[in-house]
């Protein structure tokens, strides 16, 4: 245990490399980590337990910076912890191009778990971490977040807290270091610490206010903390930003612009006075050791505990094969978890948490909350998430999702009603741009399964594809394509399901219009005219070579038809992966403007994604 003035020492240490490292960089935010100060050197060198050369170990308490400019804070905490990979010479490469301490914390370094720096999003995935430890790992390791007061403006930061105190995370403390100034300007609160106590109380949380310059009183709320085992605790910590102890910032701290900036000729002069304040420049106390016995979890293959089996006249919708798949895969493996925004019993997540409920998280409305969760339990690989709701609400989370990538984050996301084929419930709950949503992002593959069978392999291949994995599902029932039930699929394959040596021209299809263009070929095969048919599957990475070789065979001629709107979708994918190739002309049918309510097999006639009007295009086409 760290007495007071040691602490007191190493926050200064903490506040020199700060600003030494933003004014090597020029540029940065030192004033935001020198209000943070004191608390992380409570938190790293007196409350964490943690084990220094293995960053990311299973048994050790985490910590999110969600304050993400504020990393050379971090990155100075980990120095001083005794981390071998960050040397003081480290700090000085503080946003140096090609160097690992980037301007906001990324998993590239073995000690951040996930990247952070768009506001408001740390408390969601350390909520997930704390549900993680408690429900999951049964384990005793603790999840700290610090946050800004800016950021707390953020309506998910507000989800979290409410899932958090909702399920009683007792094992989740998170910090408000409320500095009162903003970017521009103060933030809303400014230091009226007695609101964000009286917030954090509503929403189910022990809240103390604290002074957050006062190391003694730190360490007595982080004590309070721990001792409060039936909900998370918040620390409303009242600082200054920019501020050093004995005044030694005075004309900086708590003065506005100052957001983002180097201290330029005034850092020196400040870190003079600094160091003339503290007792022991070469302060330092060992980092507690974890206690617990959690064993680290090593990727193995998870299979389906049984091939798909359905009748050959079935129809079945892929958003029901998916909670079969997920069951299927929940039983042969304890690490996979299903979550829902309350809509499981339209996903057939449902059908998880009948089989598994001590493995289901519901998140209630709250899609942002939902997908930082994911990514929270799927963290040091503890769980395998598969997260669903709506495909269309995906979109209000698509900075999660963004920053997901950035994090390396291996979640699994299933999106229903996809498409004007709902029909009646309207354009409000179609997913008409979340293929393209999901293709802008570079670590993502992309499935769109066109029948149960291979919904339920697109399942089992995104359980064991690392990254995110995005799984689009149809409400219609659909016949089986696939009656094989040993069909093989694999990530980037599609699959030419109807072709002859005759065929004179290649439709692809993905999902429901799979089957309008099986319905087209036998329409046209009755009047003598022969086309390929391609269920393309896997949307990124796309079958390039299939797509290739099946254009060459119908005289270089394609068409795409998708229940998506014609920007970044199928035909789009298509379009992409045949750019370079001369000679190949392309069509696409897509959902061309916004749809209405009304039944889906007439909503998709009417907006030209039907076999009659694909019929109608490949004649006018071979015209």
């Amino acid at each position: 245990m760290a007495d007071i003035q040691t602490l007191k020492d190493i926050a200064n240490r903490l506040r020199i490399y700060s600003i030494e490292s933003t004014s090597a960089a020029n540029s940065g935010h030192p004033t935001s980590c020198m209000s943070a100060a004191d608390i992380m050197a409570v938190l790293f060198h007196h409350e964490m337990r943690y084990d220094v050369s293995i960053p990311r170990g299973a048994n050790n308490d985490r910590f999110i910076l969600s304050k993400g400019h504020a990393a050379p804070v971090l990155y100075a905490a980990w120095h001083v912890a005794g981390h071998p990979g960050i040397t003081h010479d480290d700090l000085l490469q503080l946003r140096k191009l090609g160097h690992k301490l980037e301007g906001h914390p990324t998993p590239r370094l073995d000690f951040v778990d996930v990247a952070t720096g768009s506001l408001g999003q740390g408390l969601s995935v350390a909520a997930g971490m704390a549900y993680t430890g408690k429900h999951f790992d049964k384990s005793d390791y603790r999840v700290y977040c610090m946050m800004g007061d800016g950021e707390s403006a953020e309506g998910s930061v507000w989800e979290a807290c409410a899932f958090a105190g909702h399920y009683h995370l007792n094992n989740l403390v998170a910090i408000f270091d409320v500095n009162r100034l903003g970017q521009s300007d103060p933030a809303a609160l400014q230091h009226d610490t007695e609101a964000y106590q009286k917030r954090m109380i509503s929403f189910g949380w022990n809240a103390i206010v604290v002074d957050g310059h006062d190391i003694a009183a730190i360490v007595a709320a982080f004590e309070n903390a721990r001792a409060c085992t039936d909900k998370p605790t918040a620390l409303i910590a009242k600082t200054y930003k920019g501020y050093a102890h004995d005044n030694a910032a005075e004309g900086i701290s708590d003065q506005l612009n100052w957001h983002g900036k180097p201290l330029g000729a005034r850092g020196e002069e400040i870190i003079a006075k600094i160091k003339a304040a503290t007792s022991n420049l070469e302060a330092f106390v060992q980092p507690q050791k974890p206690t617990g016995t959690l064993s680290e979890n090593q990727p193995a293959a998870i299979n389906l505990s049984s091939p798909p089996s359905y009748g050959a006249d079935e129809k079945v919708a892929t958003r029901v094969a998916y909670g079969t798949a997920i069951k299927k895969l929940g039983e042969n493996s304890d690490r996979v978890v299903a979550m829902d925004g309350d809509t499981k019993n339209s996903t057939f997540a449902i059908t998880f948490q009948k089989a598994f409920p001590e493995r289901f998280i519901e998140c209630f409305i709250a899609e942002q909350n939902l997908v930082g969760v994911a990514i929270g339990c799927g963290c040091r690989k503890r769980t395998i998430p598969f997260v669903s709701t709506f495909a269309a609400f995906f979109s209000r989370a698509f900075d999660q999702i963004r920053m997901g990538a950035i994090s390396q984050a291996n979640i699994k996301l299933c999106g229903s009603h996809a498409g004007c084929s709902i029909g009646e419930d309207g354009p409000s709950q179609m997913a008409l741009e979340d293929l393209a949503m999901f293709r802008t992002i570079p670590t993502a593959t992309v499935f769109y399964p066109s029948d149960p069978v291979s919904m339920e392999r697109a399942v089992e291949l995104a359980a064991n594809t690392e990254g995110i994995v995005f799984i689009r599902s149809s409400r219609p029932a659909l016949p089986l394509i696939y009656k094989d039930m040993k069909e093989e699929f694999a990530v980037g394959k599609g699959k030419v399901i109807r072709s002859s040596d005759k065929d004179q021209v290649t439709v692809v299809g993905a999902g429901v219009t799979t089957t309008e263009a099986i319905k087209a070929h036998d329409t046209l095969a009755a009047d003598g005219i022969n086309i390929r048919v391609v269920d393309i599957f896997c949307l990124k990475p796309i079958d390039k070579a299939l797509l290739l070789e099946s254009a060459r065979a119908t005289n270089n001629k394609v068409i795409s038809i998708e229940d998506h709107y014609v920007e970044g979708g199928v035909g789009s994918a298509v379009a992409e992966a045949l750019s370079e190739e001369p000679d190949i002309t392309m069509k696409m049918l897509a959902v061309d403007r916004v749809p209405s309510s009304g039944p889906g097999a007439v909503i998709m006639k009417e907006h030209g994604i039907s076999a009659d009007v694909l019929v109608a295009e490949i004649r006018k086409l071979l015209a």
